[in-house]
């Protein structure tokens, strides 16, 4: 059994990791399946490493957590040269030195996978999450034939956390998806997608039956054995213990030496066996990372530069429009499917009518369509060289295609809306409740698009309030629901009875309102019945009374508030939910009065509402948004634009710890109030 599994172990590590294949494959499967009869009789000689392990086991009830000893930090992105000049001369700046090394390897798209090794032999693995705690997927990481479950060599570390990404090759992923459309199953988009869902599989047998490889790429924790002296040194090391790293790396001198290995790969991309969105610099020298630190949980010594937004030309084939739950008209060209940054397109967003007749599109045009990473895909331009005689262009629709009502477009706006509202337009009604019970509205668990989709569509709710009239048994009736389920959503809906004013106000589905102007007008107003008052009182002038509340807001509030239909269902709803009312807040008098916080990115505790609530608490206002009014932008893993225009600003950057202690010490030295009277 010794001697088989460490010749099957040796031909596994030979084809998945060298892709260099030394006995065919049904020789491989012969020995398999003599090991596979040895263990079923000696069970209790099975070794750790055996490589039975990789067929998957039964299904998990759920995923554990794992708290990583060292988090999993994420890096900050460049697009530009100029961006990749200033990472070195602020990396040259910070160590004193002329020229700097540099680490120069592939950003994998993929998943990021932590693997811990004890004494050599593989324990545990546990997804990224939110940097801090992720899942533990040890079952699944097991049947991935790229990662060893014991490492080479005699001398191994007392333990090891080996940080990676996890993927699938494009040729890997085309023939699954042939699998998943043979079985008539839907094919999936894109082999990120692919790996991730492959990995995310309670059941670790469906994980096994898919293809997936791994690459190494960092260091967690190490106990037992010296740190390479550099990251190209650590990547060695790996590979002498038998883990997967790629061979597509390099260390570089200075800024043009990463400019030059960034356009070497872009030119070579589309022949990799994998999906890249970039490539990532570290400096090489780990003394040197640790001199340089981290700022906001992102590394000063690493930075990824991204390859611009992928495009593609297709045809339009039509342009239909969409109904919003606001009413808004969206124009969306229906385009001859087209795979853009490794997602088939098949619609593109064309935002609003001007918009089309700016960019002149239409019907029958061959055209560029763009799509940067999770952004909604849209028409970039027409190709006039290729415009045909019988284009058609797009007329807007004097009426609603959904529920037949004019079609309107106010002068000071954009964008044209179906006059009918929620009460005679399904898109519209559909569209408000699924805000409705959103996260942060309602927050009501397992009430989905599609189950909202039908029940507005057999006539069991008609507004907001009715939903607090499903029972159990309307619920079960429903497509793709049991018993269990339907008593989740009966008691979802019961918890969301208790809210609070300003998540009622955000729930409502106010045009122009979001959540900073919902606690606003809570906090100011303090009960339901001033704020309706106000609304209604001379046009809603007293709203611009609240703080940064304009006349286009202000009207919006007053207008909705005063609608005969949406008043009933205000008062309808005002019976079924409960909140705490009277915490009027005319003046905001916290040590942090005054300071406008952006919170972005993940933290490694606080969602991004607790730290919130902890500001406001603090006297602090939260924005949505980074200008020169912020006082501070508090960042956490994956914080992107926001983060990048807070550097820009040159506004003051807080981590989750920072805040926490900018808040305590500004508690601790606030004067009470005996004092400041």
């Amino acid at each position: 059994m010794a001697q088989l599994t460490a010749e099957l172990n040796r031909h596994i590590f030979s084809y998945h990791v060298q892709d260099a294949p030394t006995i065919p494959d049904a020789e491989y499967d012969r020995l398999f399946r003599e090991l596979q009869a040895l263990e079923a009789a000696h069970p209790e000689a099975v070794s750790v490493d055996s490589p039975t392990y990789r067929v998957g086991a039964t299904p998990l009830p759920e995923f554990n957590q794992v708290t990583h000893s060292i988090p999993m930090l994420s890096l900050n992105n460049g697009f530009e040269d100029e961006d990749i000049e200033n990472f070195d001369r602020r990396a040259r700046e910070g160590l004193d030195a002329e020229q700097v090394e540099y680490a120069a390897e592939l950003k994998f798209d993929g998943l990021a996978i932590s693997l811990r090794y004890e004494n050599g032999v593989f324990v545990q693995a546990a997804t990224r999450g939110d940097g801090a705690t992720g899942e533990d997927v040890t079952a699944n990481i097991r049947t991935v034939r790229a990662i060893p479950l014991r490492l080479h060599g005699d001398t191994v570390p007392a333990v090891l956390e080996v940080r990676g990404e996890v993927l699938m090759y494009k040729a890997d992923f085309a023939k699954l998806n042939a699998r998943q459309r043979d079985a008539g199953q839907k094919e999936f988009a894109n082999p990120r997608n692919a790996a991730a869902g492959s990995l995310r599989q309670l059941d670790s047998r469906i994980t096994a039956q898919r293809s997936l490889r791994f690459f190494s790429y960092g260091v967690g924790a190490l106990e037992g054995a010296d740190m390479p002296p550099s990251h190209s040194a650590l990547l060695d090391w790996y590979q002498t213990l038998g883990l997967p790293v790629s061979n597509e790396r390099a260390v570089v001198t200075g800024a043009q030496g990463l400019i030059d290995y960034y356009r070497d790969i872009g030119k070579r991309r589309p022949s990799l066996a994998y999906e890249i969105d970039g490539v990532v610099y570290k400096v090489n020298s780990l003394e040197q990372q640790q001199q340089l630190g981290f700022v906001s949980r992102a590394p000063r010594f690493a930075i990824a530069h991204k390859f611009p937004a992928e495009e593609a030309l297709t045809q339009v084939l039509d342009i239909e429009v969409q109904v919003g739950r606001t009413g808004a008209i969206t124009p969306v060209a229906r385009l001859a499917q087209v795979n853009v940054g490794g997602v088939n397109v098949t619609n593109a967003t064309l935002h609003n009518e001007g918009e089309v007749r700016r960019k002149d599109i239409r019907i029958g045009d061959t055209v560029i369509v763009r799509r940067a990473g999770d952004v909604i895909p849209e028409v970039v331009s027409f190709v006039a060289e290729r415009r045909p005689l019988d284009v058609r262009e797009f007329v807007m629709p004097a009426n609603c295609p959904v529920c037949g009502s004019p079609i309107v477009r106010m002068d000071d706006e954009a964008v044209a809306r179906c006059s009918g509202g929620w009460t005679h337009c399904s898109a519209q009604k559909k569209g408000g409740l699924m805000h409705f019970v959103s996260r942060r509205a309602l927050d009501v668990e397992g009430l989905g698009d599609q189950l909202i989709e039908q029940l507005v569509d057999k006539g069991l709710i008609h507004n907001a309030a009715d939903l607090y009239t499903l029972d159990k048994d309307k619920l079960a009736g429903l497509d793709r629901m049991a018993a269990k389920s339907a008593q989740n959503v009966v008691d979802a809906l019961e918890k969301s009875r208790d809210t609070t004013m300003a998540r009622f106000i955000y729930a409502l589905g106010i045009r122009n309102v979001g959540e900073s102007t919902a606690k606003a007008l809570a906090q100011h107003f303090g009960n339901l019945e001033a704020l309706l008052h106000a609304a209604s009182f001379e046009g809603g002038l007293q709203l611009l009374e609240v703080p940064d509340i304009g006349p286009i807001v202000a009207r919006s509030i007053s207008e909705f508030l005063t609608d005969a239909d949406n008043l009933a269902l205000v008062r309808l709803l005002s019976g079924v939910l409960r909140w705490k009312e009277g915490e009027h807040v005319m003046k905001n008098t916290g040590a942090m009065a005054g300071k406008t916080f952006v919170i972005t990115g993940t933290l490694p505790t606080l969602s991004r509402d607790e730290a919130g609530a902890l500001v406001e608490a603090a006297g602090g206002k939260v924005s949505g948004s980074v200008s020169k009014k912020t006082s501070y932008v508090v960042a956490g893993a994956d914080a992107g634009s926001k983060l990048a225009k807070a550097q820009e600003l040159g506004i003051t950057l807080l981590d989750e710890a920072a805040l926490l202690s900018l808040l305590a010490t500004a508690s601790s030295t606030e004067p009470n109030q005996d004092e400041s009277s």
